[in-house]
């Protein structure tokens, strides 16, 4: 029995670049109309009281080209929530994900949030990224004033983010 020792290609350069980065190339990229889907999720304990899709006024995302991190900004613009989420801090975490650690400003105060996006399909200059941020309403209510419907209790909201930046 012989033993065959098969020679190994490596992959294309550009390729080999792409593997390590989970962002596009240098730039300012937005989500078009109809490319995003938000959703806010009011929770009692195990229980789902309230889910309505939110509409999202706008999403940027600015990847500079120096060492400083991305910074992303999603604007809410619906009667149940009018905020703007703006996050500077992007971490990369296990299994190509990203971590954003931001604040939710809501009614004139600024509420900390922390996002967590699957990057679901990355280009040069394009991001699909899906993720939720879970909020613990009793905390939101009081730092922002925040209120759900009297008939809505609720013990924790979850914000669920889809959109594709090109």
């Amino acid at each position: 029995m012989t033993t065959v020792t098969l020679p190994t290609v490596p992959p294309p350069p550009e390729s080999r670049d792409l593997a390590g980065r989970r962002l596009p190339l240098p730039g300012r990229y937005t989500v078009a109309p109809g490319r995003s889907l938000t959703e806010v999720t009011a929770w009692y304990g195990p229980l789902p009281v309230l889910r309505r899709r939110v509409r999202l006024g706008g999403a940027a995302l600015t990847v500079p080209e120096e060492a400083e991190g991305p910074s992303f900004r999603y604007e809410f613009d619906d009667r149940l929530l009018s905020a703007v989420l703006t996050s500077e801090q992007v971490d990369e975490v296990h299994g190509g994900r990203l971590q954003l650690t931001g604040d939710l400003g809501l009614n004139g105060s600024t509420f900390p949030v922390l996002l967590r996006l699957r990057v679901v399909e990355r280009g040069d200059d394009r991001l699909l990224v899906v993720g939720h941020a879970r909020l613990p309403y009793r905390l939101l209510r009081r730092a922002t004033g925040f209120r759900l419907p009297r008939r809505r209790p609720a013990t924790r909201l979850r914000l669920l983010v889809a959109a594709e930046f090109a």
